[in-house]
């Protein structure tokens, strides 16, 4: 390798550089004619655009075809605003600016609207229209001291925006604590990082992270185009700082929506030991209508994967409902007849089998 390449490659390594090569507009896209000026226009208007050159690379195709483009380049539809601004109710289970509480025993706590990438089916795309901003630390501590008086609470889930992308000194502030409220027993971090920007994972940032354990990482490969040296690796680094990495994929018409791709999906995760949690039925958000799914096509998706592959590839497939009622999940009938004494099963092969009680 010359000295010219050497130096290119650390250049696209270093997690800064990424961030301050990473597109904001369309601009960079005009020689590719993806739109004409009015479309151009129109589209942002009410958009957030933000991508990785690293990213960007993983992009085989630039049109609709491909499921990396899909995901971060947007597109007319999204200017078709049928849909909610707040499909979840977030807004409404906002106990204090930051602190969403929907369950008794856990909360969200919002620190910062800002991505290293804007995925085009985000269900916050609300926050688009708002200036890009981390969560100030006096602002932290109104959210600290909403947990601290909430003794129900045992786990706190690190949302945002990406909560990875804030500097590492105000989410040690956060995490440090976090950690001296003697109720908390669990910390989540939510972050797609991993997938979009797997560099800024960094041995440091993982180091800090291990001393907050009990500590998960949930993030969010959707396709296994996004399985890559670079993710793998970076969920390698978490997973040696004795931090789990458990994956939730959203259910995206055109990129994932195949029982094949699925398949190629949660197998790949298993191989670098991130564990398939949750697939999500996409939320009917504004802008991302085009991303929906019918419902069955999820179920028929896990029916087929049942068997085929070894059950810890196989996430739960689950609608989340707004406000407090929480997740659902959605699976394939295996019972097809229960009384006291025996129950009718159906298998992934359809074989019917008589189990007595």
């Amino acid at each position: 390798m010359n000295k010219i390449s050497e130096k290119n490659v650390t250049s696209f390594n270093d997690p800064l550089w990424q961030f301050q090569n990473s597109l904001k507009n369309l601009n960079g896209l005009s020689s590719l004619k993806l739109y004409n000026d009015d479309e151009t226009s129109k589209i942002l208007e009410n958009s957030r655009f933000s991508l990785t050159p690293y990213y960007m690379s993983l992009i085989k195709k630039w049109d609709k075809t491909d499921p990396v483009f899909q995901q971060c380049i947007p597109q007319l539809e999204e200017t078709e605003f049928s849909g909610l601004n707040d499909p979840l109710d977030e807004e409404g289970s906002t106990a204090v600016p930051g602190i969403i509480h929907r369950y008794p025993d856990r909360v969200v706590a919002l620190l910062t609207n800002r991505c290293a990438m804007y995925c085009r089916h985000c269900n916050r795309r609300r926050f688009w229209n708002r200036s890009e901003a981390d969560t100030s630390r006096s602002d932290m501590d109104i959210m600290l001291k909403y947990i601290n008086e909430n003794s129900q609470l045992r786990e706190v889930i690190i949302s945002g925006g990406d909560p990875l992308v804030i500097s590492a000194d105000n989410l040690e502030y956060f995490l440090n604590r976090l950690n001296k409220i003697s109720h908390i027993e669990v910390i989540r971090i939510g972050s797609r990082l991993p997938v979009t920007l797997p560099m800024a994972i960094t041995n440091e940032l993982c180091k800090m992270l291990n001393k907050y354990r009990p500590l998960w990482l949930n993030t969010q490969f959707n396709h296994p185009n996004e399985i890559t040296p670079e993710s793998a690796g970076a969920c390698d680094r978490l997973l040696m700082a004795g931090i789990p990495v458990s994956n939730q994929s959203v259910l995206l018409k055109g990129i994932n929506d195949d029982v094949y791709i699925m398949k190629m999906l949660l197998t790949g995760l298993e191989k670098i030991m991130v564990r398939p949690y949750y697939i999500f039925h996409c939320e009917d958000i504004k802008g991302a209508g085009h991303f929906r799914t019918k419902l069955d096509t999820g179920i028929k998706i896990i029916e087929k994967l049942r068997g085929n592959i070894g059950g810890l590839c196989i996430p739960t497939y689950c609608i989340d409902t707004p406000g407090s009622g929480g997740k659902i999940p959605l699976n394939p009938d295996y019972i097809l007849a229960l009384d006291q004494n025996k129950i009718l099963l159906k298998n992934y092969c359809n074989k019917i089998f008589e189990y007595k009680l």
